[in-house]
């Protein structure tokens, strides 16, 4: 059973997304509040599995009250629910570590498919917010170019890494350690100049290599 808090100020869109969630069997709405400080609050209290955060509200807004609650308890999977799809906010938030960014424009079958993907360990970025982001991060830069700093042992495991295959299959797929592809990861993240399987899935979106619609697939290291 996925445990979701919702936060949301407008009772409205809150009664609306607890009814259409109260609807999907293996979810429970263990509470739906109208603040980051009540989220933080009711976070410490209950832990919910998936907190779906809105941004823009009264108080300190999604933005702090995430960082709090992450700060807290790290293993929290917060996806943000919000109308706000232009940088610098879908940055930001994932620099944090939110788990999930999705629109409030999106289906009740794609809000389903988040929640389900973050509760298991995975990332979910709707697709025209990862779009944004890909082309605002990497603009800069020449993609002819990009990949020339990687060797073709680290394209290969590159390729992989955006295609959602964690460590231990990339491993036994090319007959090598666990140690050594954490190895080579550290070594492409420092080429690209990331810091996350997030942020390189977005590069490889930017380099047209991913071609799927969103980036659920993308787990957490």
């Amino acid at each position: 059973m996925i445990k979701v808090l919702l936060v949301d100020d407008h009772d409205l869109i809150r009664s609306a997304i607890k009814k259409l969630l109260q609807d999907f069997p293996g979810i429970k709405v263990v509470g739906d509040v109208r603040s980051g400080e009540e989220a933080i609050k009711l976070c410490k209290e209950l832990s919910p599995a998936v907190v779906l955060m809105d941004l823009n509200m009264p108080g300190i807004g999604g933005l702090e009250a995430t960082r709090k609650i992450l700060r807290h308890n790290p293993l929290i999977r917060i996806l943000i629910l919000t109308v706000y799809v232009d940088e610098p906010y879908p940055s930001r938030l994932l620099h944090l570590g939110v788990a999930g960014y999705i629109t409030k424009y999106c289906s009740p079958d794609e809000m389903l498919r988040a929640i389900k993907s973050v509760y298991a360990g995975e990332h979910y970025i709707s697709q025209d917010i990862a779009q944004k982001v890909a082309l605002s991060k990497y603009s800069h830069q020449n993609p002819g170019k990009i990949l020339d700093v990687l060797s073709k042992r680290e394209i290969q495991i590159m390729l992989m890494i955006i295609q959602g295959k964690q460590s231990t299959t990339i491993a036994n797929e090319l007959f090598l350690s666990n140690k050594t592809i954490n190895t080579y990861r550290y070594r492409i993240f420092k080429k690209l100049a990331i810091q996350t399987d997030v942020e390189l899935t977005l590069l490889g979106m930017r380099l047209g290599l991913l071609e799927t619609k969103n980036i659920a697939s993308v787990k957490d290291k």
